[in-house]
């Protein structure tokens, strides 16, 4: 998530229509205490190679109480893929306000889950921030920083003013909605996309060439995911579609049981393909490309952008149009002999990275669910989440992302029954995340006490709190719960804190 004055340590471009190009010295604290941890952060950078050479040595050869608590925690949360544990600390550092406070910027109850993993980091950030003298380091990198966000200014103002223009779309800062690139080069080349609620933010290296495609895709979702929401009701009408993208085995998880989600997509590549304005040949084999990967909305919404193109209003007047002008039964009959690709068959996309670091399935699914989540969109994250359990079945992580999913929709029982079943595997043996599971328990105290089941709420509040690693916003709400019943309405043990997502 991106918030005008916690993210950046001051702002290095003024925002137009809501878009920006910033540096963080939270993000620059969190890459720092993760290259003093042993993770291999490999700056993109092209000057002054020596300075960051000297506070990568600087950092690996750090000693201290609060260094050596730092390297504990990570080692107890390093994942399997270094990509996805750099993943969920840059989450953290777009949530948190400046140093050396490092305080959460958002209540927990729209805390992303990823962040909910290491929400006790705060802490051990703050210590090491203080005994590695990270202000002073920020000082003296910040001319490199000031820079590299001089490098992208012209650039992204140019991409997105040309986005924005196809899709006559006018963004005001009084909307509320913020588009945030921000520039770390300790991230090096691996992009990473965070969408909450209206505040999407993608974080960038600074080599040499920059990844201006990608921060487009990343802003053209800025600027339609809102359409795609409001058309909920009419998309699913059209949903029969999803049962033949469903079919192709290159067709990431994430979309073959959310629609909403596929349609997203396949309109923001149509949107890229008409900006593109590439050849009629280009086009056919980049439609029957995507065709075989099964993005098969791909085709049809191109065609109702180049009706747009000839007439049409501003995009969030003529989507409507666009939903209601797809025709499932012509696409039904066209893809009927559809060959999609596989893994065997598919070429390799010129412009893709081979040094890029891959990313597993699973690590993709939980990290869409999540973003699902952030938009409060719980049925597409109650389908992805199904799905990952169906092939990772008690996995906690996707136990705990499900509950959540069930109380964005309203589904206390369900809701329910997976905290159950994550505290169940806690009790097995099973390796669950402190957070995870002391939220867990918070949240099945507030369940029972809105079924008037005060004696077990109380037990459920105890069990959070005699969690060692416990985080303290999860401890503080346990111990509110102790001392009042829950009530989301604001009284009782809600008060002070924002409500949940929705009732359970």
């Amino acid at each position: 998530m991106v918030f005008v004055s916690p993210v950046a340590s001051a702002p290095q471009s003024a925002a137009a229509g809501g878009v920006s190009v910033e540096n963080s010295a939270q993000l620059f604290s969190v890459m720092c205490a993760l290259d003093a941890a042993g993770l291999e952060v490999n700056p993109s950078v092209s000057s002054n190679a020596g300075d960051w050479a000297a506070l990568h040595d600087r950092l690996r050869h750090m000693q201290g109480p609060a260094t050596e608590a730092l390297r504990q925690f990570y080692r107890e949360h390093a994942l399997a893929d270094p990509g996805e544990t750099m993943s969920r600390f840059i989450s953290f550092a777009l949530v948190v306000g400046l140093p050396p406070n490092f305080t959460y910027q958002i209540d927990h109850d729209v805390l992303p889950p990823d962040v909910l993993s290491i929400e006790n980091f705060d802490q051990i950030l703050r210590n090491f921030y203080k005994e590695a003298q990270l202000s002073a380091e920020w000082a003296r990198m910040s001319k490199d920083y000031d820079r590299e966000v001089g490098r992208y200014e012209s650039p992204v103002r140019r991409t997105t003013f040309l986005t924005a223009a196809y899709l006559r779309e006018v963004q005001r800062q009084s909307n509320g909605r913020e588009f945030t690139v921000v520039v770390e080069p300790l991230a090096g080349n691996r992009l990473n996309f965070r969408t909450y609620q209206d505040h999407y933010s993608i974080v960038v290296g600074s080599g040499a060439e920059l990844p201006i495609d990608d921060i487009r895709h990343a802003y053209i979702h800025f600027l339609v995911d809102p359409m795609v929401l409001r058309s909920r009701k009419e998309l699913d009408a059209k949903s029969a579609l999803l049962g033949i993208a469903a079919k192709a085995p290159l067709l990431p998880r994430a979309y073959r049981e959310d629609f909403f989600g596929l349609f997203d997509e396949c309109f923001v590549k149509a949107v890229e393909l008409r900006l593109n304005r590439i050849s009629a040949a280009d086009l056919e084999s980049a439609l029957a490309e995507d065709d075989g990967e099964g993005l098969i909305l791909v085709r049809p919404l191109v065609a109702q952008l180049k009706l747009f193109e000839k007439d049409g209003p501003a995009m969030q007047y003529y989507f409507p149009d666009i939903v209601k002008n797809l025709d499932v039964d012509a696409e039904k009959q066209r893809l009927q002999n559809v060959k999609f690709a596989t893994a065997e068959s598919a070429k390799p996309k010129a412009d893709e990275k081979a040094a890029a670091p891959a990313e597993s399935s699973l690590d993709h699914d939980l990290a869409e669910g999540d973003r699902q989540i952030a938009l409060k969109n719980g049925t597409a994250a109650e389908a992805i989440f199904t799905a990952v359990l169906a092939s990772h079945p008690d996995l906690p992580r996707a136990q705990y992302g499900l509950a959540i999913a069930s109380i964005l929709q309203g589904k206390g029982d369900r809701a329910q029954e997976l905290f159950e079943k994550v505290v169940a595997n806690a009790k097995r043996g099973t390796a669950v995340e402190p957070s995870i599971l002391a939220w867990s328990y918070v949240y099945l105290g507030r369940i029972l006490d809105m079924q008037g089941d005060r004696d077990m709420a109380l037990t459920e509040y105890s069990a959070a709190l005699a969690i060692a690693d416990a985080p303290d916003t999860a401890r503080a709400a346990a111990q509110r719960g102790q001392t009042s019943p829950y009530n989301p309405s604001g009284g009782g043990g809600g008060s002070g804190e924002a409500k949940p997502p929705s009732q359970p």
